[in-house]
């Protein structure tokens, strides 16, 4: 897929000779720091154009702390596209240097490309995503009713499969459902919310009563469109902010309607459980098929940037101001246009709410490796 969607990746040149680090070689006195000029013609992708700049025309470059970021980029060096595979062992190696060698790395190895549009002048937009936590039982009773569903048995059978509302009105689509619920919550809307998330942690009450907290990882979809109901909301006019506070504002307003609204979507995640990693801090497994970084992994459009690649990204707005370099290691439904990211900030109640606020304008530029 990756191959479909990418041009020929330019070739990695050798190391270089007589670095302080394998694979890095900070400027000193007698070295003359790299050329800011922009090198090499614009890259096509199938969703995007890549424009050459020099490295002054990122914001904020000098002032990042990129071992930050190295974690994020180990882990898509886990699962790398051929053209990162060659540069990956110098980025194993610069996770113990200095913030000066790595950057000086950079400016030897990549090139920085100014992500645009194919056709026309369009606003980036940056959005947030979290992996939100939840209180969930086993066993279904009074105010835990709301399920979480494992994928059907006969999900490859019927495209698209039943929709939200079919689901929850129509025999035939809880009896295939039947026996394949992986907790109970309380809430319909909280599962709405693991669902547009694509993943969540759960504390689990087990039939004995004991207690444990799980992952609930993404597996599949109805095949159905997603629709948002904050969209269907605004459309209605019932409310004029689209942002999770207003939407939960409006529910609390209205409980006899959130059937209503919920049904807007037709779109159903079913989900997979895993136990959590024993370092608790990292977060589900994105597209890329590695572990996100909080603050450090975006969610692109892979037919505008691939998975595994740099990324740095400047938005300012209401919610939060960000000049940092970040790694391009999912994807979403409703992560379409070549200037269009998902920031993964984190789990729990605040990265919740920074990421029901994030919505604001977005500038990308691609760190390619040089020919």
């Amino acid at each position: 897929m990756l191959a479909s969607c990418a041009a020929p990746p330019p070739q990695s040149p050798q190391p270089p000779q007589g670095s302080t680090l394998p694979g890095a070689k900070p400027a000193g006195r007698d070295d003359p720091a790299p050329s800011d000029t922009p090198s090499g013609p614009s890259i096509a992708q199938a969703k995007s154009r890549w424009t050459a700049v020099g490295w002054n025309d990122l914001p904020g470059w000098d002032q990042d702390a990129l071992h930050e970021a190295w974690n994020a980029w180990l882990k898509s060096c886990e699962r790398p596209s051929p053209v990162w595979a060659k540069l990956c062992p110098e980025v194993r190696r610069l996770s113990i240097a200095s913030a000066p060698e790595q950057r000086a790395w950079m400016l030897q190895r990549l090139q920085p490309y100014r992500v645009e549009p194919l056709t026309g002048v369009s606003e980036g937009l940056l959005t947030g995503y979290y992996e939100p936590v939840f209180t969930a039982t086993r066993q279904a009773k009074a105010g835990s009713a709301a399920a979480l569903y494992r994928s059907p048995a006969t999900l490859g059978a019927r495209k698209p499969w039943y929709s939200r509302q079919e689901i929850d009105t129509l025999p035939e689509a809880k009896a295939a459902l039947q026996g394949r619920t992986i907790a109970y919550l309380s809430d319909p809307v909280d599962v709405l919310v693991l669902q547009i998330q694509g993943s969540g942690r759960l504390r689990v009450t087990e039939p004995d009563g004991s207690q444990k907290i799980v992952r609930v990882a993404f597996a599949g979809t109805n095949d159905q469109p997603y629709r948002s109901v904050g969209r269907w909301l605004l459309d209605q006019g019932l409310i004029k902010d689209a942002s999770w506070p207003g939407i939960k504002a409006w529910i609390v307003a209205n409980p006899q309607r959130v059937n209503e609204m919920l049904w807007s979507n037709p779109r159903v995640v079913f989900f997979k459980e895993e136990p959590l990693p024993e370092q608790g801090a990292d977060g589900p497994k994105g597209a890329q098929g590695v572990a996100l970084t909080p603050g450090r992994s975006i969610a692109v459009d892979v037919g505008s940037i691939p998975y595994g690649t740099p990324v740095w990204m400047a938005s300012s707005g209401a919610a939060v101001n960000l000049q940092r370099l970040v790694l391009a290691q999912d994807t979403g439904s409703a992560i379409v246009g070549a200037v269009r990211a998902d920031y993964y900030v984190g789990t729990g109640f605040e990265a919740g709410e920074l990421a029901g606020r994030l919505k604001q304008p977005l500038k990308l530029w691609v760190l390619w490796p040089k020919p």
